[in-house]
């Protein structure tokens, strides 16, 4: 299985930061305003949710992992819930190469792979360098139309 850049670590710890800093803000100003709590519980609160969410992105960080296979691209993520998806080259539509601006700051790009067969069916794997992500992109394509005219699994 191939894994994702360390990197993307920072990324999905920056948005547990900013989720745990707007929460604790949020609640500060409610406490402050209608429940009059002791001050201790707003900042426990943001204490809480900041090592939840940065335990949670490590390890999202070692749970996911995606494989090129012969016939198919396969992943696996989920902290709670085990995901394993199996995106046959016959269903591929399009792919994509993505980079958002914290991953751009941080030298990552992120590939999204479109299927057919329903409405927003999509899998993106983050965490590539933006050569990893070009070049699984090209090979993807490549794939796909190889496995043109097969019959999907």
């Amino acid at each position: 299985m191939n894994r994702l850049h360390p990197r993307i670590r920072v990324v999905w710890i920056l948005r547990a930061v900013i989720f745990a800093a707007v929460l604790g803000v949020g609640s500060f100003l409610l406490n402050r305003v209608t429940l009059g709590l002791p001050v201790y519980v707003p900042v426990g609160l943001f204490v809480v949710v900041l090592v939840v969410g940065v335990a949670l992105a490590l390890l999202r960080y070692r749970l996911w992992g995606y494989e090129v296979r012969d016939d198919s691209l396969y992943l696996e993520r989920g902290v709670f819930t085990r995901v394993r998806t199996v995106v046959p080259f016959v269903r591929i539509q399009h792919v994509d190469s993505a980079r958002g601006p914290i991953e751009r700051m941080l030298g990552l790009a992120s590939t999204v792979v479109y299927t057919a067969g329903s409405r927003g069916a999509d899998v993106q794997i983050p965490g590539l360098t933006p050569d990893g992500s070009d070049d699984l992109q090209e090979r993807l394509k490549g794939l796909a139309i190889r496995a043109e005219g097969d019959d999907a699994v």
